[in-house]
């Protein structure tokens, strides 16, 4: 954070002009504890070619860039078409920002209109927002949306969610006084429906899971009664499943990462949100329709803005002042470069991979999957001898990247690894995996 390439002398004009001797007397109300605990990077305050080499010379301390990633949990390898990049990356897309004055906003506009209309089809709903932080908040909004529309104080949460997402819920829960309700799973690795709790506000299920397993979804929606249904979804997977909205959803979200975002080691990352019509009052976010001016020409512009920057705070739906506009372009770019032919061919592989490596490894002696229910493109592998610690190391020692044992443990479920296949893992990778774990080199 104090790396600013100003020279000294700048510098202390700056200082000067606000009152501050020091760059430390200016950082004076951090607390040191907080201060320690982030080691300087030590870039030298030199020429550019000088940080260049200082900076690569760290990043190569960093070894995951050169293993096979078998990550996933919410962030995924996929391959970003070489078009995404480029088109994303045009400086008038990079340099675009909040369009407030429609008159010059009309690309940026058009843009997001076009994302919304995208996520429509493909959660299957009828209105959708132009955008939110990521995935996890997403669901959150969507859990204190569900409480401004029944009032109940209480949501209904799947255990199979991902940790961290419900680690958000959980927060945004608390601070909204909205008590949430356990429901496990069953030995299938899909939700117990079999007894919905009663008094809720919402039901939230995520599909596929955190164990890769696809929920049925098939007639929930009418036994929930006055209860809103909350879907936490892979948008990718809709390229060859039936989307919630198909199911009768009320509200979907979801993490857009593998739609054209690299993994970023965490980020930045896209919230989708969709929802019904009749919602569009309790939408957090912003929403951009298309029109007609005055002469009869298209016209895209700002339809509904609940955030509290636009309207009085207690009256706002979200405390959210900003999206991850510049990744919702991307995503936009990346589906359409797809087409839905395409979007189907990328899911199908993902679906198809991942069932062949899993079929080889349930066929190992020693190894056998957790879970029976149909699963998309993540399952969740045990061996016999309990040890999935030193399966884990085997894999990491050849290479490959493969999440700790502990994040299956958090959910429940010990002495396990969940693996993730995307398009991008060869048939080799996954006979050498097999191989790995069969002993064999």
């Amino acid at each position: 954070m104090r790396y600013i390439p100003n020279a000294d002398a700048d510098r202390q004009v700056m200082l000067r002009e606000i009152g501050r001797r020091s760059i430390d007397a200016l950082f004076a109300d951090v607390p040191q504890a907080v201060i320690d605990a982030h080691r300087p990077l030590g870039l030298p305050a030199k020429s550019e070619l000088e940080v260049l080499a200082t900076l690569t010379r760290l990043a190569e301390v960093n070894t995951a860039s050169r293993r096979i990633p078998l990550l996933g949990g919410g962030i995924y390898d996929h391959y970003v078409p070489r078009v995404v990049h480029h088109l994303a990356s045009r400086s008038e897309f990079v340099t675009a920002y909040t369009p407030y004055q429609p008159e010059i906003s009309q690309g940026t506009l058009t843009v997001m209109f076009e994302f919304q209309t995208m996520v429509c089809e493909l959660l299957g709903m009828e209105i959708a927002n132009a955008s939110m932080y990521d995935g996890a908040t997403a669901l959150a909004e969507a859990a204190l949306m569900a409480e401004r529309i029944r009032k109940r104080g209480k949501v209904a949460v799947a255990a199979n969610l991902f940790s961290h997402q419900r680690r958000v819920l959980q927060t945004y829960a608390w601070a909204a006084g909205i008590e949430l309700v356990d429901v496990p799973f069953v030995p299938s690795g899909r939700s117990d429906l079999s007894r919905l709790p009663e008094g809720i506000s919402a039901l939230v299920l995520q599909s596929p899971n955190a164990f890769g397993v696809l929920e049925d979804l098939d007639g929930l929606k009418s036994r929930l009664g006055e209860a809103l249904l909350i879907v936490s979804t892979y948008p990718l997977a809709m390229g060859a499943l039936q989307p919630p909205g198909a199911f009768g959803a009320d509200i979907v979200v979801g993490e857009g990462q593998c739609l054209g975002l690299a993994m970023g080691y965490g980020g930045p990352l896209l919230g989708l949100f969709a929802t019904r019509k009749e919602h569009l009052r309790q939408l957090p976010g912003r929403v951009a329709g298309r029109t007609v001016d005055v002469d009869g020409r298209v016209g895209y512009t700002m339809t509904a803005q609940t955030r509290e920057q636009h309207i009085r705070r207690e009256k706002a739906t979200s405390n959210i002042c900003t999206n991850s506009a510049h990744c919702a372009l991307t995503a936009t770019v990346y589906l359409a470069s797809l087409g839905a032919v395409g979007l189907r061919d990328v899911a199908l592989l993902n679906l198809e991979k991942a069932h062949y490596l899993a079929t080889r490894i349930a066929k190992l002696k020693g190894y056998s999957l957790v879970f029976d229910a149909p699963f998309f493109n993540e399952f969740v592998v045990r061996p016999s001898d309990g040890d999935a610690d030193a399966m884990h190391q085997r894999l990491e020692a050849e290479g490959f990247l493969v999440e700790s044992p502990g994040a299956m443990a958090e959910l429940g479920v010990p002495n396990a690894l969940r693996i993730a296949v995307t398009e991008r893992r060869t048939r080799e990778e996954l006979d050498r995996i097999v191989k790995i774990l069969g002993g064999k080199r």
